[in-house]
């Protein structure tokens, strides 16, 4: 692979002395309310040059990783089981190399193609999933292959109790009556419960994959998204759960779901940008 011309502040590592390799998925076909989030990852790289690589959180920089940045795939639009192939395809390529697959949606679907190849490489995977939506849904639409569907697949894949959902605030009954049921770990509304289950999976030498869907976010933090959801957590809340997570055994992760032009302030992607660092800045690699 080749440097991407334009890459996030701070990974400028050549892809053979890189720990974390970043890998972006511009897709939003499935988008069920407002699409947009396909310019997500090309974004939070355009404007990653308005932070600093240094985080006053962490007390660590950027330029202490060494990060590849291999730049946006390019991804059949109107097929999401190509799409998704592709995306596992690169996923398995760096997982071969022994490297850490961050990916940058794009829309939520595009986590389950990352998931499919981590899940080959570690059978024994779990997931922290981060986000306003259960998207348990068995299908949306008579379409089994969409963002609202994306935890029901990636359970199709794990079985029962190894996806742990936060912040959860939005869905159908059903969703909500699936996850009741013991088929997922869901804890409504907040992070409450995550350093205790961080402390048993670590305890376990659990793999566990990591996925931030940003409109976790309450929307006066993170309005430029799909799908909106009022009575998210802060920022600050969610750096802190991201930090906690890093905990665990992470051995893949990403961020989804930014729509930048929903924003016209910019705040939206300036803080997805900000997640991204603290993101790459909390992981153990």
């Amino acid at each position: 692979m080749e440097r991407n011309i334009e890459s996030f502040i701070g990974c400028d590592s050549d892809y053979e002395n890189a720990d974390i390799v970043l890998y972006g998925a511009p897709f939003d076909s499935t988008t069920s309310y407002r699409p947009g989030a396909r310019f997500g990852p090309s974004a939070i790289r355009h404007e990653s040059f308005g932070l600093e690589t240094y985080s006053p959180y962490q007390h660590t920089d950027l330029t202490d990783r060494s990060v590849f940045d291999s730049g946006d795939m390019e991804l059949c639009f109107g097929d999401p089981d190509r799409a998704l192939s592709d995306i596992q395809s690169r996923a398995s390529i760096i997982l071969a190399d022994n490297k850490f697959p961050l990916l940058l949606g794009g829309e939520h679907l595009v986590t389950l193609g990352a998931v499919r190849a981590i899940y080959q490489k570690y059978p024994g995977l779990h997931i922290l999933h981060f986000d306003a939506h259960a998207d348990l849904r068995d299908d949306y639409l008579g379409a089994r292959l969409s963002h609202a569907c994306v935890m029901r697949r990636c359970h199709d894949l794990l079985g029962d109790g190894r996806i742990h959902q936060f912040c959860i605030r939005s869905g159908d009954r059903s969703e909500f009556m699936f996850a009741q049921a013991g088929h997922t770990d869901m804890h409504p509304f907040d992070f409450n419960g995550l350093k205790q289950l961080v402390d048993v999976l670590r305890r376990n030498r659990t793999p566990v994959y990591l996925t931030v869907d940003l409109d976790c976010l309450d929307p006066s933090v993170f309005p430029g998204t799909g799908t909106p959801e009022a009575g998210g957590v802060s920022f600050l809340q969610l750096l802190d759960a991201i930090r906690i997570s890093c905990g665990a055994d992470i051995v893949g992760a990403d961020i989804n779901e930014l729509a930048p032009m929903l924003d016209s302030s910019g705040m939206s992607t300036a803080v997805a940008c900000k997640v991204l660092r603290e993101l790459i800045l909390a992981l153990n690699c």
